[in-house]
């Protein structure tokens, strides 16, 4: 009884000896010495429109938003970093080899994004990232980092770095333009219903370009597009200047669309029909262009918030059927957009509302595309001056080449 009584009393010592084996570490976290970094600059805020967009970037500058380092405790080392699964990042793994002992590493772990997530964040918040150090197959260390995000409209415009260098990202407007949304297969639809093209034949040439633009100008006409400057963000963040954007969606459903908005709107159906745009970029201020020739070497400019100096579809409330007139106020109101002969005509019945709509969009089409002229003209030195920021001319087609579209999701 006594030797039983002494065998049962070892048993819990020698599990507990081999329990302090397990837990022993092999590895000093305070040699591995394991931090985990976000982009200083961006002051601890993601932006979702940022990730999306890069999210095809394949450049030898790569992006990523995390960096993390170690110090090597062994010759040869491995080192894992997992990081774990979020509502907006699945488990991410980044391995890597740590030659020589006592010297610091310093990695940029991908992360793989929940994009779909990423895309329905509307409204700001935060995130907390675990991530865990092993290095040769043994955990060392746990960091975690809590991140506040902004909604996915929200784009970067400019950042001021900790070194008080300013960094311009406004070429993330190309993200918003997106010709693979699936609601232009019907807008184009529409506008071959209305007469004015019967195909859409790209860059042909210089004629059929202004044919297919003027195609798109009235389709907005039709579509009463009206100008909304809204713009602004509740981003508290001091280094970081930013704008919310409407995308395509949100112009088609609302109808409503500021400066870039439209350029957005009007680039992402060029795009689809083969057409080259170029959103054109002053300080505090956008305007479209485009090529009119295969080599690109022509520009063509439309100021594309006069799409809101009239609403055609309110002329529909206005237009006698019997008499084929508007009233005095409609007249009014768009007359200005008339030769004086279409004047004449329209005032005696002679023009259907159709050719009413018509003549005011071409004739608005023609002051559109005059009206930046002057300014194209004598900020020219600047755009192609890569050291002026505040100037810039974003040629979507060169920058879909790493840029991504941000895409619809249901």
């Amino acid at each position: 009884m006594y030797k039983r009584f002494l065998l049962f009393a070892f048993i819990p010592v020698l599990l507990l000896s081999c329990n302090k084996n397990v837990l022993k570490k092999n590895i000093d976290p305070g040699v591995v010495n394991f931090k985990v970094s976000y982009d200083e600059n961006l002051d601890n805020v993601m932006y979702p429109s940022m990730m999306l967009a890069l999210a095809n970037y394949h450049g030898n500058d790569e992006p990523s938003f995390f960096s993390v380092s170690v110090t090597a405790p062994k010759n040869n080392s491995v080192m894992r970093i997992v990081v774990d699964s979020t509502n907006l990042n699945f488990v991410s793994i980044t391995q890597e080899s740590l030659p020589k002992k006592g010297m610091t590493y310093t990695f940029k772990p991908v992360i793989k994004w929940k994009y779909d997530n990423l895309y329905r964040l509307r409204q700001p918040g935060y995130v907390d990232f675990t991530f865990t150090c092993f290095v040769n197959d043994e955990e060392v260390d746990v960091k975690n980092i809590r991140l506040s995000y902004r909604p996915i409209n929200e784009c970067l415009l400019s950042l001021v770095n900790n070194d008080g260098t300013y960094n311009d990202y406004r070429w993330l407007f190309a993200a918003f333009v997106n010709e693979d949304h699936p609601k232009i297969d019907n807008i184009l639809g529409e506008i071959l219903g209305q007469g004015m093209v019967t195909t859409f034949e790209g860059m042909t040439s210089e004629k059929k370009i202004d044919n297919q633009m003027r195609a798109i100008w009235y389709y907005a006409l039709r579509r009463g597009m009206a100008y909304s400057s809204i713009a602004n963000t509740s981003n508290s963040s001091r280094p970081a200047n930013s704008q919310y954007i409407r995308f395509f969606d949100d112009v088609y459903n609302n109808r409503q669309a500021n400066c870039i908005d439209a350029c957005v709107f009007f680039s992402s159906i060029m795009r689809k029909i083969g057409l080259s745009p170029i959103i054109i970029l002053e300080p505090s201020h956008a305007y479209l262009g485009y090529y009119t020739d295969k080599n690109k070497k022509k520009i063509a400019l439309l100021e594309t918030t006069l799409s809101g100096w009239v609403n055609l579809p309110e002329l529909d409330r206005h237009f006698d059927a019997d008499s084929n007139r508007l009233d005095e106020t409609a007249f009014n109101s768009i007359s200005q957009f008339l030769t004086e002969k279409q004047k004449t005509e329209c005032l005696e019945g002679r023009m259907s509302l159709e050719d009413i709509k018509k003549a005011v969009s071409n004739n608005l089409f023609d002051k559109a595309a005059e009206y930046r002229k002057e300014s194209f003209k004598k900020n020219k030195k600047l755009y192609d001056d890569e050291n002026d920021s505040g100037y810039q001319m974003l040629v979507i087609d060169e920058l879909r080449k790493q840029i991504a579209p941000i895409p619809a999701v249901d």
